[in-house]
């Protein structure tokens, strides 16, 4: 059984241990809830919350190394697409936590970095800051 303790009332991101609010996709992560357990059909839920930080941190590295993403706005534009988001609005709450320009390229081997655009992605994501420890936990995972 997976206890992801009660968490009733908080964002669904929170709820998951899942920050960044990152949709199933059949991909595996490490750390996840298993689908047959899972309790949320749409977004991936993980057992810890350093797990969600580590599967968000992954994906930002993914968007560097696979689609050619350098820049804060290039990678909010791939992680809240138009389609769905106000992404103009979310590059510049991201850049406003984390006191980078848009046009800043964020080292995604710096820990520091890293730690700092998943902590500002959380906050966008669900309305809160992020718990530093639980970031620094899902950095160590990589």
């Amino acid at each position: 059984m997976i206890l992801l303790n009660n968490k009733s009332g908080l964002p669904r991101g929170l709820r998951n241990n899942n920050p960044g609010n990152i949709r199933r996709t059949g991909e595996h992560w490490q750390g996840e809830v298993p689908e047959s357990e899972a309790t949320d059909r749409t977004f991936e839920q993980f057992r810890t919350m350093a797990y969600g930080y580590r599967a968000l941190m992954k994906l930002l590295r993914n968007y560097r190394r696979l689609y050619g993403c350098q820049t804060v706005a290039d990678m909010i534009d791939r992680w809240a697409p138009s389609v769905e988001n106000d992404t103009k609005a979310y590059v510049a709450a991201v850049c406003r936590e984390t006191g980078w320009a848009a046009t800043y390229v964020p080292d995604v081997n710096s820990k520091e970095d890293m730690c700092a655009l998943a902590s500002a992605i959380s906050l966008v994501e669900n309305g809160r800051k992020a718990v530093a420890a639980d970031v620094e936990r899902g950095w160590a995972l990589l």
